[in-house]
């Protein structure tokens, strides 16, 4: 040990929070002897378990335990000197500077250990004149508070038999003195009746306790953060104000009950409650075997506003009960709602029991696959008692999502057992293999299931087993088509590809509204692209197939319109789009990107002159409902599609867009003649005088026209002698004949000769 220790400037205390691995903290204030330091874990003080090493030290020392601390403890290391003097200086002895410096270095330990102390003392500011705050004796301060009188001193209030003379005011514009045993009474803690929360003791009793306290006074009840075990049912009056919890409730017990009821003590409606935080689990998973067994129960609310935010491992998570009035009006905001049999439960309870105009938002309802797997699962459940109404309406479910579990048993979100009419439920999210969005036993009408978002692709039905006499459901799926079914107006449709189809020329096949396509090569223009006729198109019973670089699609205007919709029924396809400039002349990627898609990425075939998806356009899949959007840049388009890896059969193509722009469809034009079979000319013609039994011929150039195809002529001038007749006489030209079957001559005067050629 040095001659002396020097104390510096350091504090004397220090704090740790133990890792559960370290067993040696250290200090850097100084000490005299190993017990000058105490120690403690957490708020006690430890007395053995550890030596102090570094006594006498300037630098301080170190503590070390026997065992390390366990993880999370707080380690407190402080200096506790016993303050006084226990050296004297010998009159007329040796004066040694060592002594003094070692008296001195104890006095300011001593100091600083004091200094701390009152740091952690409350304390008048500097400048604060109330008087010292010296308490009254024992005797004249029982049973009293200690308090601030006006002019901020310290004062004493009764506090006789629990109730708290004196007045508090909140600091603001317009408030008023309250007494502090009213501003204390606002609301009953379940805490103050002796509930622990601590997950171990039964808080039953103390929990009930609070709940007709409230219903007495008409107060909210609070419950807060922690485990409330309870070993049986709580019934909260509906005379309280409402119930708030940050804490929740554990059933602890294994009987079926409902374990949390809401609104006891009336045979009407509860008005205008509010259950907020509500908490409810089961400490063993529930076997399912009883509807008795029920996380919380909520009677006949009516303009109430309740969340729940927890309710699992029961029978039946939540029931909202109607019994001798009408639920109505009010609003259910659902959290994790997991591992039940049912999830929700809306429930007419006897013949006055209505359930109507119902919101419930939001809910997670989960159900582990593992949980009772060979059970029957259900998301939110419509129902009613041997005597309740069977007719709910107008109930509304916002944003649920469903993920019950998969393995032998159904895993359905909605079970419908009321005849009602008017549910909707939007946004809803599934997770799992389950296709069944809902089961109707009865005879519900006019229920939208609007699904926004699910795990399998395939299509999603509502289920009508015996008993179901009216389909009155309906499922709208937006997931992977949202940009397509919201595009509504019908540009052009092909309800059968196979009926559509047409002769165009010898071994060529052209349809009704569609171009041919040809992706042996890039096109020039539209008109090079929109192809009346081609070959490669096989005609089967009920479609088309299509060959190699084979494809068909819509010509459109898109100067206005520049969102589309495409629609296909029939084998795996490609979708492809090319892009025109107000010339009508292909545009490539070196003006941007010019075509995206909803379902796939699309990439520019400089060989083909096409956008082309990257997948397929499948049926079932998440590619079925593609949405095609063109640049600005973009004049004009064809939509549709090719064939893909392999043969794949057509039967019906529809292109949709937004009713406001009106796209026009290119089809049947003089310049762009595709998509129709009949073609129209006309001709000025002046036949010469026909004697008898002869005729008159006139060859008209008709684009288009084909060997085969059938002829329709007529003149502007009739004359019940002379006939007319036409037909194709050579590729793009009609043969018009007029026969005079009369007797004598006829001398027809000039006119307009129209003709009409039809491909069949």
């Amino acid at each position: 040990m040095a001659e002396h220790i020097t104390i510096g400037e350091t504090p004397p205390r220090i704090q740790y929070l133990a890792s559960g691995t370290d067993g040696s903290f250290t200090f850097a204030f100084p000490v005299f002897r190993p017990s000058d330091v105490a120690v403690y874990l957490d708020s006690e003080e430890a007395t053995e378990g550890f030596v102090v090493l570094g006594a006498g030290l300037s630098e301080g020392g170190t503590v070390v335990f026997d065992t390390p601390p366990p993880a999370g403890t707080v380690i407190t290391l402080r200096r506790r000197l016993a303050l006084g003097r226990v050296t004297d200086f010998q009159e007329n002895g040796e004066f040694r500077a060592a002594v003094l410096n070692d008296e001195l270095d104890a006095q300011a330990a001593g100091l600083q250990q004091v200094a701390e102390d009152v740091s952690r003392a409350i304390q008048f500011g500097p400048a604060d004149t109330s008087p010292p705050p010296v308490l009254p004796p024992r005797e004249a301060r029982a049973n009293r508070v200690v308090g601030f009188d006006a002019a901020g001193a310290l004062a004493l209030y009764p506090a006789l038999g629990g109730e708290i003379s004196g007045t508090v005011q909140v600091q603001a514009a317009g408030t008023v003195p309250r007494s502090i045993s009213e501003k204390l009474s606002e609301s009953l803690s379940v805490r103050d009746f002796g509930a622990a929360g601590n997950g171990a003791a039964d808080d039953r009793a103390a929990i009930q306790a609070a709940f007709d306290a409230a219903g007495l006074a008409g107060r909210f009840v609070t419950i807060p953060e922690g485990d409330y075990a309870v070993s049986g049912p709580l019934l909260l009056p509906a005379a309280a104000a409402g119930l708030v919890m940050r804490g929740r409730i554990v059933y602890a017990a294994g009987a079926p009950v409902a374990v949390l009821t809401l609104g006891t003590g009336v045979s009407g409606q509860v008005q205008g409650r509010l259950y907020q935080g509500i908490r409810v689990v089961r400490q063993l998973q529930s076997g399912w075997s009883s509807e008795a067994d029920i996380g919380v129960v909520i009677r006949t609310p009516n303009d109430c506003t309740i969340e729940v935010a927890e309710a699992a491992g029961f029978t039946i998570g939540v029931r909202l009960v109607a019994e001798g009035g009408a639920a109505t009006g009010s609003a259910l905001t659902l959290g994790r709602i997991a591992n039940n049999r049912i999830g929700l439960d809306l429930r007419s309870g006897n013949s006055t029991g209505s359930i109507a105009a119902i919101r419930v938002l939001g809910g997670r309802f989960v159900v582990a696959s593992a949980v009772n797997a060979t059970s029957d699962r259900f998301g939110i459940r419509l129902s009613f008692a041997a005597a309740g109404q069977r007719t709910p309406d107008g109930l509304v479910f916002d944003a649920p999502s469903f993920s019950l579990g998969s393995g032998t048993a159904a895993a359905i979100p909605f079970l419908v057992e009321t005849d009602g009419r008017g549910l909707a439920a939007r946004a809803i999210r599934i997770e799992g293999p389950s296709t069944v969005i809902a089961r109707h036993v009865a005879f519900a009408e006019d229920h939208v299931y609007e699904i926004a978002a699910a795990s399998e692709p395939g299509s999603l039905t509502i289920e009508y087993p015996a008993g179901a006499n009216r389909a009155g459901g309906v499922v709208v799926a937006r997931q992977a088509g949202a940009p397509n079914l919201a595009l509504t107006r019908t540009v052009a449709s092909v309800a059968n590809l196979r009926a559509a189809a047409f002769r165009w020329a010898p071994g060529l096949t052209g349809f009704d509204h569609l171009a041919c396509l040809d992706g042996s090569a890039a096109p020039a223009t539209l008109r090079d692209a929109a192809r009346p006729g081609l070959d490669g198109y096989m005609l089967g019973q009920r479609g088309i197939t299509l060959g190699p670089d084979r494809g068909l699609g819509f010509a459109v205007d898109a100067r206005r319109c520049r969102s589309f919709g495409l629609v296909v029924d029939g084998d795996p396809v490609r979708l492809v789009a090319l892009c025109f400039d107000a010339a009508g002349a292909l545009m490539t990627d070196a003006a941007g990107m010019l075509v995206r898609a909803s379902t796939e990425a699309m990439a520019f075939d400089p060989a083909r002159g096409w956008w082309a998806g990257a997948g397929q356009i499948t049926a079932g899949s998440r590619t079925a409902l593609p949405a095609i959007h063109l640049s600005a840049l973009v004049a004009s388009a064809i939509i549709g599609v090719m064939r893909g890896t392999a043969d794949a059969e057509l039967r019906a193509l529809v292109l949709t867009a937004d009713p406001r722009t009106a796209p026009a469809l290119l089809a049947g034009l003089p310049d762009l003649p595709h998509g129709r079979r009949d073609i129209v000319a006309e001709a000025t013609w002046d036949p010469p005088s026909l004697a008898a039994n002869t005729t008159a011929i006139l060859s008209v150039t008709v684009p288009g026209a084909a060997m085969g195809d059938h002829v329709s002529a007529a003149f502007t001038l009739a004359s019940p002698n002379v006939l007319l007749f036409g037909t194709v006489s050579a590729a793009d030209t009609v043969t018009a004949v007029a026969w005079n079957r009369g007797v004598v001559a006829t001398d027809l005067a000039g006119g307009t000769l129209r003709l009409r050629v039809l491909k069949a």
